[in-house]
């Protein structure tokens, strides 16, 4: 089951606020403007800036 595309429209990145994307692999949520990716695990998105690592 994958994210759903009315999900992705409202979450935004809970540090800048800025919208997240879903990666290619689809395992993470990227941040658009800090370059934050969340993790998404058992296809529930982890929203939390500790959980997060920067992609470079």
């Amino acid at each position: 089951m994958a994210i759903s595309k009315e999900l992705l429209d409202i979450l935004v990145c809970p540090l800048c606020k800025a919208p997240v994307e879903l990666k290619a692999d689809e395992n993470g949520l990227k941040c658009s403007q800090c370059r934050r990716v969340y993790p998404i695990r058992d296809d529930i998105p982890v929203m939390l800036i500790d959980e997060a690592r920067v992609d470079g």
